[in-house]
């Protein structure tokens, strides 16, 4: 058996972006990369848009749920490979030190949860979030230094 890669999404409340990441990774190229999310601040559930955008192509939203990112830092935790900040607030310097160090990507997008927009404005951002993210997913399992699976050390068996 091949050992994939292992990609962690962060935002703050890994509600929205983080699990869109996650679940299009997943979907997309799910033979090659172990997707996960997580944030700072949990939200209690997954945002319903975030699952009405998601719904019409993923094969699998049963999975998918907020959870704090400290449950990837321990020495329990899985080793990333890579880790992707979606928002400023949990980009490299606010970010905690996750085991194995993982390349760490910053992707900048609008925040679809911003507060001061009406609920037909929410839908327009997280519509353009979407596909904004399928398009940077798609290139990022496009990138030859994720072609072939990663080296297995003998600390990984």
């Amino acid at each position: 058996m091949t050992r994939k890669y292992k990609v962690l999404f962060l935002c703050r409340e890994n509600s929205a972006s983080s699990i869109i990441a996650e679940a299009l990774l997943r979907e997309l190229a799910g033979h090659r990369f172990e997707a996960f999310s997580a944030g700072p601040e949990p939200a209690t559930r997954v945002h319903p848009y975030t699952v009405a955008q998601l719904r019409p192509g993923i094969s699998e939203l049963g999975g998918l749920g907020a959870k704090s990112w400290l449950e990837f830092t321990g020495e329990w935790a899985p080793r990333m490979d890579v880790v992707v900040a979606m928002d400023d607030c949990v980009a490299a310097p606010n970010a905690p030190v996750f085991p194995g160090e993982p390349v760490f990507y910053r992707w900048s997008f609008i925040d679809p949860l911003v507060d001061g927009v009406t609920e037909a404005e929410r839908g327009r951002l997280f519509d353009k979030v979407f596909w904004q993210i399928v398009r940077q997913v798609s290139a990022f399992i496009q990138l030859p230094q994720y072609a072939r699976p990663p080296h297995i050390s003998t600390c990984d068996a």
